[in-house]
């Protein structure tokens, strides 16, 4: 399936319209978004995706609205993002990293490889390598998730169960979280084997930035785990956010009918909060 943003492109391309896409190539140190982050700018000005955020959004805007009238073809911009430097392409941004934004005009008449160049991915972080992790997976990377398995247990998490996967063998649950990147176009599967590796994704999920949180279990199971949060200051405006039980209601009983179930449910997600692009929007 093509990415949604390349769907935005080719359309673009396809009424003959040209326009400027700008994309983070390269981060050091702490930055507002990863590489690969695309913000699109049509001949009116129309926007769609982020780079960002903030002053480094603002500046790319001027930019890409000056490429649109000068019409130059590639140029890549260096920003210092610590409000402590000075010189050009410093901003005044409390992340204190750098950032690489590369600025293309498209003409629509010869357009390149810009729909295959821009093709997007999205994060999946699936907690827990059991039978529906390993249903899972594929039908994600086949709708253009980028995922990550994370287990306590070596024997669920290695590269001959998920070769096309990354994988990530955890001492606990909860330190995961200091090894991955999450931001608000990471999409949180907890398919642990138990309950209280369950409850200690979902202690750390909850408030961790993200567009899809989702849990496996019934819902006796799962209340017993909100209760033991609530006790722990946890709101029931938290737990709202929570899809669970995790994916759409079709009756699913197998691994892999209850793989498809979460699939379909985080497409839903996906269109509805990230919108057309796949990505974030910037209100």
């Amino acid at each position: 399936m093509a990415d949604k943003i390349a769907y935005i492109v080719r359309k673009f391309i396809e009424e003959g319209k040209d326009y400027v896409i700008a994309m983070v190539v390269d981060t050091k140190g702490s930055a507002p978004r990863k590489a690969g982050a695309v913000l699109v700018m049509d001949m009116a000005g129309n926007r769609y995706g982020t780079v960002g955020g903030g002053l480094l959004e603002a500046e790319t805007e001027k930019i890409c609205q000056k490429t649109l009238i000068t019409k130059e073809p590639t140029k890549r911009y260096e920003f210092m993002l610590n409000e402590k430097k000075q010189g050009e392409g410093a901003l005044a941004m409390g992340c204190g990293g750098d950032a690489t934004i590369e600025v293309r005009f498209i003409d629509h008449r010869n357009p390149g490889t810009i729909v295959e160049d821009f093709k997007l991915s999205n994060k999946a972080y699936i907690f827990g390598g059991g039978h529906v992790a390993l249903a899972l997976e594929p039908v994600l990377r086949h709708i253009d998730f980028e995922c990550t398995i994370i287990d306590d247990r070596e024997e669920y998490a290695n590269k001959e169960r998920f070769p096309n996967s990354e994988v990530l063998v955890c001492q606990d649950f909860e330190s995961s979280f200091n090894d991955i990147q999450l931001d608000e176009e990471s999409f949180i599967i907890i398919v642990t084997r138990g309950h209280m590796g369950d409850l200690d994704v979902l202690r750390k999920a909850i408030r961790a930035p993200h567009a899809y949180l989702g849990m496996i279990g019934s819902k006796g199971k799962n209340k017993l785990l909100f209760d033991k949060l609530r006790e722990e200051g946890f709101t029931d405006e938290e737990f709202a956010g929570v899809y669970t039980p995790i994916g759409l209601s079709i009756k699913a009983e197998t691994p892999e009918e209850i793989g498809v179930s979460i699939a379909a449910e985080m497409i839903k997600v996906k269109a509805e909060v990230l919108g057309p692009t796949g990505r974030k929007f910037r209100e």
